[in-house]
């Protein structure tokens, strides 16, 4: 029983030491302005349309070949 509580005791510490890792480290991290923020966004907009049109006329391509070489069943 006192082994038990003992573990329960030392949760506390231990867990006061990790929230304070872990604002120390929150503090180190560069959090982005808005600016970049939006910049990075439009980025990822532009590259999945981008992509996605490619795969759309690949599958196009693909599709239209498969019809042509198996004929239409």
């Amino acid at each position: 029983m006192e082994d038990r509580l003992q573990r329960i005791k030392d949760i506390v510490p231990q867990g006061r030491q990790f929230l304070t890792e872990v604002w120390s480290e929150l503090r180190k991290v560069h959090w982005p302005t808005p600016q970049e923020t939006m910049a990075a966004t439009v980025v990822v907009i532009v590259v999945v349309i981008i992509v996605s049109l490619w795969l759309g006329f690949v599958d196009g391509v693909v599709s239209f070949l498969m019809t042509r070489i198996l004929g239409n069943q």
